[in-house]
Parts: structure tokens; sequence; C-alpha cells
């Protein structure tokens, strides 16, 4: 039976956005790699670093239910953070609060997403600009970017008030840059991973870029500029943060 259309069949590398396009992704690619850099991804990436386990959960679910089930403690928004609940979505607060073996990590994009992709029974690894690199090479390594084993990375994007998806600069830039070490693969990339690639040379500075675009500018100036910084070391992580059975862990 042929591939769906819009899954971009016959290439090894894959490109799309969202919840959607996970799913049509998700069909068809034997592996995803969520990129939602600001910030559920580089949150994974500092917190599984650390030794943590990573639940993804949907955003404004029960998670404090759900991490009370399974014996972990359970993320709160960024400025719900105090001393009793350190841990959030806030990539700063995961690189300085105390190591917990399980963490609940809620998100109204990235962890969705992941969480959603993990239905599939596929690996779902976690991709961001400080880890890119290590991803892409783990994905080649591991024999992933065939036309028979291939690869779809999905950039999770925010939100508008209305519940649309707005595509967000920070995603596809990162997006690239995974892409950007995914080149080579033996499938070769679709038009619209090659597209997603593209602009990464069109930006000469990609840390400068992140914190220019309006999703850096808001969390700047929301007085999370730390998490901006973070979030755009780029190639300082040698981790690869892979959802299996519900749990980020290191490949």
């Amino acid at each position: 039976m042929p591939e769906p259309l819009f899954a971009q069949p016959g290439t090894g590398v894959r490109f799309e956005w969202g919840l959607a396009g996970a799913a049509e992704l998700g069909r068809v690619c034997a592996v995803l790699v969520v990129v939602d850099v600001l910030s559920f991804t580089t949150s994974v990436d500092v917190a599984v670093g650390r030794g943590m386990r990573v639940h993804p959960f949907p955003w404004g679910a029960q998670a404090d239910d759900f991490a009370r089930r399974i014996g972990a403690v359970a993320a709160v928004g960024r400025r719900a953070v105090n001393r009793e609940r350190p841990w959030s979505l806030s990539p700063a607060s995961l690189r300085s609060a105390p190591v917990v073996p399980d963490l609940v990590l809620p998100s109204p994009n990235g962890s969705a997403i992941s969480a959603a992709a993990s239905a599939t029974g596929h690996p779902v690894v976690a991709g961001c600009v400080r880890n890119a690199r290590a991803v892409a090479r783990w994905l080649l390594s591991e024999g992933y970017g065939s036309r028979q084993s291939p690869i779809g990375v999905v950039a999770a994007g925010e939100r508008w008030p209305d519940g649309a998806l707005r595509p967000g600069v920070e995603d596809l830039l990162g997006a690239a840059a995974v892409l950007d070490g995914l080149a080579d693969a033996p499938g070769g990339l679709s038009v619209e991973a090659a597209v997603a690639l593209a602009a990464l040379t069109s930006v000469p500075d990609l840390p400068g870029a992140i914190r220019a675009c309006a999703s850096g500018r808001e969390l700047t100036e929301s007085g999370f500029a730390t998490d901006v910084a973070i979030a755009v070391e780029v190639g300082v992580s040698d981790v690869v943060p892979v959802l299996r059975n519900g749990v980020f862990t290191s490949a």
C-alpha cells in the first residue's frame, strides 16, 4: 500500500509542524524527533543529562495526580516555582533544582506532541539546539534515515490565542540544526526537510536569531533570559533523550 502523499513518501528524512504533522509522519516514520527549543525539549535535554527520567504530559491536565500515581514529582509553571516545588519547564530551574528519579514535565506543545507520538510505539527523540549534532549522529548510527526506516523531524511551534498553530522561528532553526546532521542520510531529504534546512544558512548567528525572534523576546521580556541563554548553547550536549514506554531516558 503506497504511503500517504502528505507523509513525504520515498525519502529518508522528512519534516513537519505541530501535533497534526507529528500524527501524519508518525504513521510511516520509524522514529520521530520533536523539537521545542523554548523550552520543552531543551528542558528534557537538561533534566535527562542530570540523570532524571522525564515523563511528558499534556499541559493543563492532572499532572500532580499522574505524578503521585507513578511515584514522580510534577513540574510547575515557571512563575509557580518555590522552595518546595523548584522544578518547572524552565531549563534554568532544572539545571539548579535537586535531581529526582522521575519528573513529570507538562507543556502545551512539545510535551503534548511527544506524549501523543509515543502511542505509535516507535522511538521519539527530544531534539534541540544543544544536542542537535548528537541526535543526528545517534539516528544515523542506529540505521535510521533510509527509505525503509525514515526519520520524521517535527517542529513543535507555538499557539495563537485561538489555538491555531503559530510556527516558531526557534523551532524551525532547531529542526534545521538536526537536519543539518542528517543531510547525508541514505534516503535523502524530502523537499520539506530540505527547505527547512535552508533556514539555517539564512542566519549567520543562530543564537542571536533565536534570542531576537518573537518567542525569544517574549521569554526574555518576561524575566527568563537565562532560559533563552541555555537554549541557544549550540552543540554543548551529547545527551540523546529517547522516549520509550512513556519515559525519556538517555540513549
